[in-house]
């Protein structure tokens, strides 16, 4: 059974879309979907990740749902596929596109003229959209930057969180979740946010070789923003820039364009019409440099990105990894540079903080009790008269409170009381403070790391590297130093174990003295393996 579903997925790949072979994790994952079993994919950036489904859909009759984050990349992908004038027909609906445009995509679904449908998890949660896709044969459901569906992710987004009710409202099609970065404890809430069963999960190796990694540290702010212009300009072109305010978006792009760089600014406050001409831009080469908050980046495909270099430190090493991954997707050397001043965190820990509304929490699940039979969010968000967005950021609350549930797209309360429930959602609030000021700290270690950096960035996700990368600034200052593999550690990486006071976790990364745990309600921890004699620690 495997072979042949391999040897077709082969034939699909090479006739559909032109491509000689496929990889094994790719190969894995169709091999899984194509059986009927659901698939979370973690593979780097540029590793093909969007062919898994794509070959999938050619093997599997009927519809193919794929969840998009941005309208630009819901184009990219339909384009993609009109390329392939072998390959099955795609449609978008999202809010872009006029009521006719809208109606002749439904309409050429309807008649199988067209099997990708791309929508955006805004339109998902229109109740009329779901209602139309249930009466289709939807066969495949893909969740594409599926780490957003995950709070502890580096880019949550509570539109995504609908998602699983939405799988089950179309009867649980087979569902691909494809995501570049899923430390482990984002991996398991997409499995428990999307409602996956038993999934196959296919790690494709999370190590970029090309990309070069180097950290420059400052104790002076004014010499850092120097050093940053002037590592810019010296660079080999295109590339880009992050940086975390919008003010430091615009005033880095203008020292660019003085230093005589095609340089430009993206960020979300910008007009949607100006985002898309500095992406347009970028990807046809009229751009040295974006110089962009996290809003710029998401679903690029383009091969020759020379560099990424971070002016401020990210606020967590899975959005680190997200944005270098852009780099060298042409397999040719890159560089990834982190400016690195340790009171920047400041600025990571304020953003990271976070505030419970309990007025408005009480209010809503009042009103949520008071609907005994459950009442659908559109209803609610207009009986309350709040911002249909303003809604879904509190029933998040009080879902991942415990206090509401959704089912068949349907609003209900628990039964908790309302005190209770506020309580419940303010003590959810706190401990996801403490873990994002836990991914804070991570960051920190590497930027301040004592070892080869590709093995500290590697252990994050819990992927071992054994030995020197000699592709970073430490393994280039430091020749010939030896690196411990540990295998004499009584801790092993990806293992499970038990802390006297936080409950069990799980092994991220072994160092000569320490191991990093994540555990699930305190997040990251770093704790020297004498807590293991003191029996603090233990194995699981």
């Amino acid at each position: 059974m495997a072979t042949r579903v391999r040897q077709r997925a082969a034939k699909a790949a090479r006739e559909a879309f032109g491509w000689d072979e496929l990889r094994e994790p790719q190969l894995e994952a169709i091999e899984a979907l194509v059986g009927g079993r659901d698939v979370v994919a973690v593979m780097p950036t540029g590793s093909g990740k969007s062919a898994i489904y794509q070959v999938a859909a050619v093997l599997i009759p009927g519809v193919t749902v794929v969840v998009s984050p941005l309208i630009a990349l819901q184009h990219d992908q339909v384009e993609r596929l009109e390329e392939r004038p072998d390959a099955p027909d795609a449609v978008a609906v999202n809010s872009s596109m006029p009521a006719k445009a809208v109606e002749r995509a439904w309409e050429a679904l309807g008649s199988g003229d067209a099997e990708f449908v791309m929508l955006a998890p805004e339109q998902l949660a229109k109740d009329d959209v779901v209602d139309r896709l249930a009466e289709l044969d939807v066969s495949l459901f893909v969740v594409d930057e599926a780490h957003c569906v995950s709070s502890w992710g580096h880019d949550f987004r509570p539109d995504y969180l609908q998602l699983g009710d939405v799988v089950e409202r179309l009867g649980h099609p087979v569902v691909a979740a494809l995501t570049a970065t899923a430390s482990v404890p984002v991996r398991d809430e997409i499995v428990e946010r999307l409602h996956l069963r038993d999934p196959e999960i296919v790690q494709g190796g999370f190590d970029r070789p090309n990309i070069r990694l180097a950290v420059q540290r400052y104790e002076n702010d004014h010499r850092k923003l120097d050093a940053v212009i002037d590592g810019v300009v010296e660079a080999e072109k295109p590339g880009l820039l992050y940086v975390a305010t919008r003010t430091g978006a615009e005033g880095m792009a203008e020292a660019l364009v003085e230093r005589g760089l095609r340089a430009e600014a993206y960020h979300a406050g910008l007009p949607a019409k100006t985002r898309d001409a500095v992406h347009e831009r970028f990807q046809s080469d009229g751009l040295d440099v974006v110089v962009a908050t996290t809003a710029f980046g998401m679903g690029i495909d383009k091969p020759n990105v020379r560099f990424v270099v971070h002016a401020d430190v990210p606020d967590s090493v899975d959005s680190y990894y997200q944005e270098i991954g852009r780099a060298g997707r042409d397999g040719e050397p890159a560089r990834a540079v982190l400016h690195y001043r340790a009171e920047d965190l400041g600025i990571r820990s304020f953003f990271a903080s976070r505030h419970v509304d309990e007025k408005a929490v009480g209010r809503l699940h009042r009103a949520l009790a008071a609907h005994a039979d459950g009442v659908r969010a559109a209803d609610l968000a207009a009986e309350l008269d709040v911002p249909r967005r303003r809604l879904t950021g509190l029933v998040n609350q009080l879902e991942a409170a415990g206090a509401v549930v959704e089912v068949d797209g349907m609003l209900r309360a628990t039964g908790m009381t309302t005190g209770a429930a506020v309580d419940a959602a303010v003590e959810r609030s706190e401990e996801r403070e403490r873990i994002d000021a836990s991914r804070i700290a991570m960051m920190r270690a590497y930027a301040e790391s004592t070892s080869c950096r590709r093995g500290v960035l590697l252990g994050y996700f819990g992927d071992s590297y054994e030995g020197r990368c000699e592709n970073c600034d430490w393994c280039a200052d430091h020749p010939g130093a030896e690196i411990d593999d540990h295998d004499d550690a009584p801790l092993a990486v990806g293992g499970r174990v038990r802390h006297r006071e936080w409950g069990e976790g799980d092994v991220m990364s072994v160092e000569d003295d320490r191991v990093t745990v994540f555990f699930e309600s305190e997040g990251y921890k770093v704790l020297s393996l004498d807590a293991i004699d003191r029996g603090l620690l233990e194995p699981a």
